[in-house]
């Protein structure tokens, strides 16, 4: 048996994958409510807004508390309200997701004097913005990355993530970004700070091994490896990184954790 006072679950490849929700998804949230356990859904996208997940979760039948949900992009936002920027000029390089965390964090959107370059994955990334992002960095205004991850999976196979926009920037201004997501600390932190739980009492859950299961590890987490992502039985045999558990989905963490 899986005893845990608090989760922090990945949601793509452990909950659902595409449009489409994995197998024990209604009853995963019912073991869990029913054992008191806390969570927090964390995602390294930032591209989607906290209410867009909620909405996708109550149409799959779960019913989800807003400050149960950390993007990367709201990562990001706490990441600059800590610093004490609140109000502070940002030149954001993303999609809806990030506009809407730097919004909802009290920060005014700026190309003139910004104190913070924030970026993450941006379909509609171009050469000025580009050249505007590297110019206010060399300036003087701080840069942060949501996350590095290179590439993501589509139907048509990978593609430029935010990790190789990241990248992009740095190369343009010599200056490489502060990194808020997933396998960096800043993001496991905000999330235990909502859990209000301990780390050696908290368990990490994703199908990532380089992000989810490393970052949770150096966070001080219990590790659950799913196989219902992106991480095979052979990239696991192959790796460095190996989590405490391993499972084949999210049925089989609920009977881990329902005895």
């Amino acid at each position: 048996m899986l005893e845990a006072d608090g989760l922090i679950l990945d949601m793509d490849g452990v909950l659902w994958r595409g449009p489409e929700p994995l197998p024990g998804l209604v009853p995963l949230f019912e073991t869990v409510g029913r054992l008191g356990i806390a969570f927090v859904l964390a995602t390294n996208n930032s591209t989607r807004t906290v209410k867009q997940y909620v909405d996708k979760l109550d149409a799959l039948g779960v019913q989800v508390e807003p400050e149960r949900i950390l993007t990367s992009a709201g990562a990001a936002a706490g990441y600059l309200l800590r610093l004490g920027g609140a109000g502070a000029g940002v030149y954001v390089v993303g999609e809806a997701g990030l506009v809407a965390a730097m919004e909802s964090g009290g920060f005014h959107r700026t190309e003139e004097g910004a104190d913070y370059v924030v970026a993450g994955l941006d379909r509609g990334f171009s050469y000025q913005k580009l050249a505007t992002a590297a110019s206010l960095i060399r300036g003087g205004a701080r840069f942060v990355g949501t996350n590095p991850d290179l590439t993501l999976p589509t139907p048509d196979g990978p593609r430029p993530g935010a990790g190789a926009i990241l990248a992009a920037i740095a190369a343009a201004c010599g200056v490489e970004p502060t990194i808020v997501g997933k396998p960096e600390p800043l993001m496991f932190r905000q999330a235990l700070a909502r859990l209000g739980t301990r780390p050696d009492r908290t368990f990490m859950v994703g199908d990532r091994l380089e992000t989810d299961i490393e970052g949770g590890r150096t966070a001080g987490l219990g590790t659950i490896l799913l196989l219902s992502g992106v991480t095979t039985t052979g990239q696991l045999a192959q790796s460095t990184v190996q989590p405490d558990w391993v499972m084949e989905d999210i049925r089989a963490l609920a009977d881990a954790l329902g005895g």
